[in-house]
């Protein structure tokens, strides 16, 4: 029998399921150890996805104790640094988006994993999309001259039951709906047009009613982004649309056709004048592609099976911050 993956957990939170689920069932994968702070939760994982699995409360005791072949960092966006530890001892990583909150602990992080030539994925899974990936080789020939995009949600609510208030909520922790979840959007304008050099933000406060009294993201925001390319793009959140009409969208206008994603599973719908419409619906089992690609990568000792490095994950940090440093200063801020 072939000799299986080991694969460990830093973050054991409701996105680590995403994954877990899949690399529970992979048959080349081992499930060896999981980390969180909460004792409660690693134990709860353990039970679900891998009772050989060995649990612990600190990152630096599990690489210290257990043989990895690599490791999934699920962290909120203000919980990062122990990427530093898989560096230090050379296993390759996969962190979820975004990449971190702090640009310049992330910048030390990417510098390290440069120096060690470290195989990195950021968990940016859009990516692996057959949509996706068929837009990006069109733009090739016919480059993307503007961009459309983001989303639009509903108002977030307490958990007044519990006591227990979401990090999500506040901008301190989670860097804003901007930063945390159209990050995705921000991740696939910057896939199909390359980087972004400028950045101009505004934010919407004090609309949303009946939010948790820890609320202080933003209620709604629109970034302007210019690319070195010469295209440009409007991306915006809205965490405050109650009455409907809204989803995950981004439509891609180059001279000669039209994309149009929709949806979180981001089908898209390709037009060129005097064609029939082209779909492409996207695919469901994207997590499963996207760990596949890890898996096979470290297998293979072949990074050129994944789609999005933790430079990449770094780039697209570096834009959704800069909009919330516009948002700070009132002005447009450059990205170097």
């Amino acid at each position: 029998m072939a000799k299986k993956v080991k694969i460990g957990f830093v973050g054991c939170g409701g996105i680590s399921e995403a994954h877990l689920g899949g690399l529970s069932k992979h048959e080349e994968v081992s499930l060896v150890a999981f980390c969180d702070v909460n004792e409660a939760r690693t134990n709860a994982i353990k039970e679900k996805y891998s009772k050989d699995a060995e649990t612990f409360t600190d990152a630096k005791t599990m690489f210290k104790e257990v043989e990895l072949d690599g490791v999934y960092f699920c962290l909120p966006p203000f919980a990062h640094g122990a990427e530093l530890l898989a560096v230090e001892y050379g296993i390759p990583f996969a962190v979820e988006k975004p990449v971190n909150l702090y640009e310049e602990q992330a910048r030390e992080i990417a510098q390290a994993v440069d120096e060690k030539g470290l195989m990195t994925s950021a968990l940016y899974m859009n990516r692996y999309r057959r949509g996706v990936q068929t837009v990006k080789e069109m733009l090739k020939s016919d480059p993307a001259i503007f961009m459309l995009g983001g989303w639009i949600g509903g108002s977030p609510r307490g958990a007044a039951d519990t006591g227990i208030i979401s990090w999500w909520i506040q901008k301190d922790k989670s860097g804003g709906q901007f930063h945390e979840q159209v990050t995705h959007t921000v991740d696939i304008a910057c896939f199909l047009c390359g980087d972004v050099i400028e950045v101009h933000a505004y934010g919407a406060k004090g609309f949303n009613k009946g939010v948790p009294t820890a609320y202080s993201i933003e209620d709604a925001t629109v970034v302007n982004l210019k690319f070195a390319s010469g295209a440009i793009a409007n991306l915006f959140a809205s965490a405050s649309s109650n009455g409907g009409g809204g989803g995950v969208t981004l439509n891609v206008y180059a001279n000669d056709f039209t994309a149009l994603f929709s949806g979180w599973e981001h089908s898209v719908n390709i037009l060129r004048s005097g064609k029939e419409p082209e779909n492409i619906p996207g695919e469901g089992d994207i997590f499963a592609i996207e760990d596949n690609a890890f898996i096979q990568a470290i297998k293979q000792k072949d990074p050129s099976k994944l789609m999005a490095t933790y430079r990449d994950g770094f780039k697209t940090m570096q834009v959704t911050l800069a909009a919330n440093r516009s948002m700070e200063i009132g002005a447009p801020v450059s990205i170097q």
